[in-house]
């Protein structure tokens, strides 16, 4: 087993951390060594660690949010809850892409049986004056794990990342729809994979673990 992921979304709340932290418990289950990183984290308020998408991986890697660890697993914190372009600016900071792009690479780099990147915020999401989440995935050019949702207008969305992903040349691993509240999850899965073949299309519940979504990914 083994595999390097960049896990993106088509936007904001859909689920991305919800993928990776499963997917970081079943690899784990199965006694396998994982590295798993959310680089840049906007909307990080210190005094709500424990709620924070750090934490939430750090848990699943079965270790404490300190700060030693959150610094390890998002170095690009910032407390506005905004793009990484707006949320940096507003601390009169600058998000360093380069910075960035490497940490990235020397993660995915790890001789562990699954490393995984979580972007932030959707696939075009801004990083600084000039670049986005896009131009992140193909610094790292790790396979996508685009994840989807299954409410009313999902698949247009979804469709659009699809495209913009292969215009610039990235491998799409998988489509993952993530269930939410719109009761179109079956519905979506189905639709979506009409569209996107010869993409792979998985659905993850909500309660559900990450062992059908490991096997997919990178088998036993």
């Amino acid at each position: 087993m083994g595999g390097k992921f960049f896990i993106t979304s088509t936007g904001t709340g859909i689920g991305k951390t919800y993928v990776a932290t499963a997917l970081i418990r079943a690899a784990r289950s199965r006694n396998r060594t994982v590295a798993a990183t959310k680089p840049v984290i906007s909307g990080f308020d210190k005094s709500e660690i424990a709620t924070s998408d750090t934490s939430r991986i750090l848990a699943a890697l079965g270790e404490a949010p300190t700060e030693e660890a959150i610094a390890r697993v998002s170095p690009w914190r910032f407390l506005a809850p905004l793009a990484p372009s707006m949320a940096a600016r507003a601390e009169r900071k600058t998000l360093d892409c380069e910075a960035l792009f490497s940490f990235s690479n020397r993660v995915l780099q790890q001789e562990v049986d699954l490393a995984l990147i979580e972007g932030v915020g959707g696939v075009m999401v801004p990083l600084d004056e000039r670049k986005t989440v896009l131009d992140w995935i193909a610094a790292c050019g790790a396979p996508v794990v685009l994840v989807a949702g299954d409410y009313l207008g999902a698949i247009s969305h979804t469709l659009t990342a699809v495209e913009v992903l292969r215009m610039k040349g990235a491998e799409i691993a998988a489509i993952v729809v993530s269930e939410g509240e719109g009761g179109l999850f079956a519905d979506t899965i189905a639709e979506l994979g009409r569209w996107v073949a010869p993409a792979k299309v998985l659905g993850l519940r909500r309660g559900e673990g990450g062992e059908g979504l490991l096997n997919a990914l990178i088998g036993v």
